[in-house]
């Protein structure tokens, strides 16, 4: 033994992250990228001990960057002008500028604009004293004909009366005062915008602590070229939050707050009862089921609380949302539209919404007798991903910013970034075709089979990504790199062999 020999072994520096994946040395591209910032990662650097520029802290800066971008982007529909008045007389006040469809050659169309009006909560219509599920409208001004409600789940509509609350206090506060005035519209965007804004930073901050030796797949998800040109466009990014957080709740055995985030995503949308079979699915296979059971009580006894009060006292508006989904035949996006295009099928709303549950029972199906036989225990991640992605290419929508409830599902399940970046591009554009359906027949730059082909190029992009998570869970040993992160962001250990 020399001098300078330690007589033991040395004690391992907890303060150093030494399980953590740096893309800077696992990744070609962000290696040669990282060469800007001085190369990749050392082999003797002290992971984990700054401070200061923690990952969870980049990422989150980056995803204020992009929101920022996607800000911009609607920032062509807030454009103000002049009310028209007579000649000789003075306009009568400003108004929203969306002549000659502006939202839609200028690619900013945004429904947190467009159902400012249409659900009845303009400041005026405050005054008046409208509340969700109880104010009610018609079609024309005859008072005659089907009466209309707001059309969002609880949260949601929740959401928009608090944007619409905020609005109202803030134009009475700088009413009369040197503060510049703009129309409550521009004020409601922008403070439902920060709304928004707090909950994709809230889903990405989740996504990250889910698989904290993958922390950096976080980036991936700040980035996405979907939330620069979706963050705003609708209230997608609610249910993303509140799933990604039932997810992490999941992750960290901490049951009861997975069900209270599982109840409030479920009274969200709908897609986020797909948790309970994957729950189910996955609770089987890691003989969690007692787990299960407290996610799906607490999620239960979440949702009658958000929904109970609202569905007591206004029962004929809480139902709008459920009774307009039920009754809307295919959207544009959908499989349906698709082949009613090509083929001339002209399909039922009755045989769509009767094909839809079938297909989306089979979907279901398919992916518990995937969990079942898989090599080893399928990530939450994972099985949700399958089970949205079947959702979305059999539903009777798929919107455009419908498809942001699968990035952080495959940042986490999908481990090659290429592969999901290129999705989310071709995703992303998809957004230039969809618009073009609406302007007038002078005014259009596409044809409409462009949009045809884009969906049909989406929805293979989609199942290569589905069929990577089935080929995954059909290998038995993986590489550390491709180990899918247990509780705590630990990497599982071998399941033990197939169930059957």
């Amino acid at each position: 033994m020399t001098d300078w020999d330690s007589p033991a072994p040395l004690t391992d520096d907890l303060r150093i992250n030494t399980g953590r994946e740096l893309p800077s040395r696992s990744n070609a591209q962000v290696a040669a990228a990282s060469e800007v910032l001085g190369g990749p990662v050392g082999l003797h650097a002290a992971i984990g001990r700054s401070r200061t520029w923690t990952p969870v802290r980049a990422v989150l800066l980056m995803a204020l960057v992009v929101l920022a971008v996607s800000w911009s982007g609607k920032a062509g529909c807030l454009q103000q002008a002049p009310i028209p008045a007579p000649p000789g007389e003075q306009s009568a006040g400003m108004r929203l500028n969306w002549d000659n469809q502006r939202q839609y050659y200028g690619l900013c169309y945004s429904d947190v604009i467009a159902r400012y009006g249409q659900q009845r909560l303009t400041v005026e219509d405050l005054r008046q004293g409208t509340v969700p599920y109880r104010t009610y409208w018609y079609d024309g001004n005859d008072q005659t004909g089907p009466r209309h409600y707001l059309d969002q789940p609880v949260v949601i509509g929740a959401t928009m009366y608090l944007g619409a609350a905020l609005t109202r206090g803030w134009q009475a506060l700088t009413d009369g005062t040197p503060i510049p005035q703009q129309l409550d519209v521009v004020t409601y965007f922008n403070i439902t915008a920060l709304l928004l804004t707090m909950f994709w930073l809230i889903a990405v901050w989740a996504t990250m602590l889910t698989d904290r030796r993958r922390i950096w797949l976080g980036a991936l998800m700040a980035l996405s070229p979907l939330i620069a040109l979706h963050a705003f466009t609708g209230y997608e990014v609610i249910p993303v939050a509140l799933v990604a957080l039932t997810l992490l709740c999941w992750a960290r055995d901490r049951v009861v707050l997975a069900g209270v985030f599982a109840g409030l995503a479920a009274a969200a949308a709908i897609y986020p009862l797909l948790l309970i079979p994957m729950l189910t699915m996955v609770a089987f296979r890691d003989r969690r089921l007692g787990d299960a059971g407290t996610v799906v009580l607490c999620g239960a006894i979440t949702w009658l609380a958000v929904n109970l009060p609202v569905l007591i006292s206004y029962p004929r508006g809480w139902s709008e949302f459920y009774r307009t989904w039920w009754a809307r035949g295919a959207e544009p996006d959908s499989v349906y539209a698709l082949i009613s295009r090509t083929v001339g099928w002209e399909p039922s709303t009755a045989l769509i919404n009767g094909l839809f549950i079938n297909l989306i029972v089979a979907v279901i199906a398919t992916v518990g007798y995937v969990a079942l036989r898989a090599r080893r225990t399928p990530t939450p991640a994972e099985l949700m991903f399958l089970l949205v992605a079947g959702y979305l290419l059999v539903g009777k929508a798929w919107s455009p910013q419908s498809s942001l409830w699968l990035v952080p599902l495959a940042v986490l399940a999908v481990p090659h970034a290429r592969l999901v970046l290129a999705w989310m591009v071709v995703d992303a554009l998809i957004w230039v075709p969809r618009m073009g359906l609406f302007l007038d027949a002078d005014r259009k730059w596409l044809p409409p089979e462009w949009f045809d082909v884009a969906l049909v190029i989406r929805a293979v992009f989609v199942l290569v990504l589905c069929a990577v998570v089935l080929r995954r869970l059909r290998v038995a040993s993986q590489t550390p790199a491709q180990a899918p992160a247990g509780p705590g962001g630990v990497s599982r250990p071998a399941a033990p062999a197939p169930i059957g």
